[in-house]
């Protein structure tokens, strides 16, 4: 069985390398140069205690390297806690990262740990860190530098030995100037900063997670091996993901569900069909053109001249007219 064939049928915990070595990153299934290349700073920072910020769009996966780097550390068998901040109203947030004493406030009526004390021993992720508002964001600076926190309500300070890594899809420097978050803050933050690419930037990617999503949602479903059609792989290619990942899971898993026969198209998958003409995957045939393009461009440079036309591809003026007449130029 073939590498990708491998993939196809497992969990998605790998990613393959060139030469069609796969080096094990939960989570991550990808060919893609970039890509690998941060999963393989991934493996290398793991082990140390250094904050991390991991930026990227909606859906590439940050918290699945934020887990990554706690299972590859040596805090792997402490908690992972992580908390959105864009998810939980400003009112609760302190009380949600440092906890509160019993009684700080009507309805407090007993004590109550926040998740960064909860996360003590292990790896705290903090999700979309943009949205902490500022006057939180001088709080949280504060115990990056004293590691120590104060419970709301409480006067005693409470060491926690936690390492942070956040994460954000929007521009961090943008905010900076704009006076929306803390330069001091994104400095004790930012430590190691990992780019992860967007789907549409990962080269070959697309349709190899569409595989994959396909095989695994047919098991799920219990529905029969489905093949997708070339102009749904053209799709697929074409489209620009705007949702990464979570996007691409989606609108596989419903068109497995929605699929007539043993074909899923790209109106099961609810993606136009790229006008421009489908590009040959065929060796002989992208040869072919390359060679064609080569003698067409050539030909032009020097106007047509053959013995020009030689010199500069590196063959006899008979290999030249042989290409001519194979490809029909005049």
């Amino acid at each position: 069985m073939s590498t990708i064939s491998r993939i196809f049928t497992q969990d998605p915990t790998l990613i393959i390398e060139k030469g069609g070595q796969m080096s094990a990153i939960p989570g991550v299934i990808t060919r893609d140069p970039a890509l690998i290349k941060v999963c393989r700073n991934i493996k290398k920072i793991a082990p140390s205690d250094t904050s991390v910020i991991l930026l990227g769009e909606s859906g590439t996966g940050k918290e699945v390297l934020a887990r990554t780097l706690h299972l590859l550390s040596t805090r792997k068998n402490k908690r992972f806690v992580a908390i959105n901040c864009a998810a939980i109203p400003e009112t609760l947030l302190e009380s949600e990262l440092f906890g509160y004493e019993k009684g700080a406030y009507t309805g407090a009526a007993k004590q109550t740990l926040g998740k960064i004390e909860l996360a003590n021993g292990g790896t705290f992720f903090l999700d979309e860190v943009s949205d902490l508002p500022f006057v939180l964001q001088a709080k949280l600076l504060r115990f990056l530098q004293e590691r120590v926190i104060e419970r709301i309500g409480g006067r005693e300070e409470i060491p926690v030995d936690v390492r942070i890594i956040c994460a954000t899809h929007q521009n961090l420097q943008e905010l900076i100037e704009t006076n929306q978050f803390r330069k001091d803050l994104y400095y004790r933050l930012s430590e190691i900063l990992i780019k992860i690419p967007p789907l549409r930037d990962r080269l070959g990617d697309a349709v190899l997670l569409a595989h994959f999503f396909k095989n695994k949602f047919s098991v799920q479903e219990k529905i029969p091996s489905l093949n997708f059609s070339q102009e749904a792989l053209a799709a697929i290619e074409s489209h620009q993901w705007p949702g990464n990942i979570r996007e691409m899971e989606n609108c596989i898993k419903r068109a497995v569900i929605m699929a007539d026969g043993v074909q899923i198209s790209a109106e099961d998958l609810g993606l136009e069909i790229p006008k421009a003409q489908i590009k040959p995957i065929n060796l002989r045939q992208i040869r072919e053109n390359a060679e064609r393009n080569a003698l067409v461009e050539t030909m032009a440079r020097v106007n047509g001249n053959i013995a020009k036309t030689a010199e500069l591809l590196g063959v006899s003026r008979p290999t030249v007219y042989d290409l001519m007449n194979r490809h029909g130029i005049k």
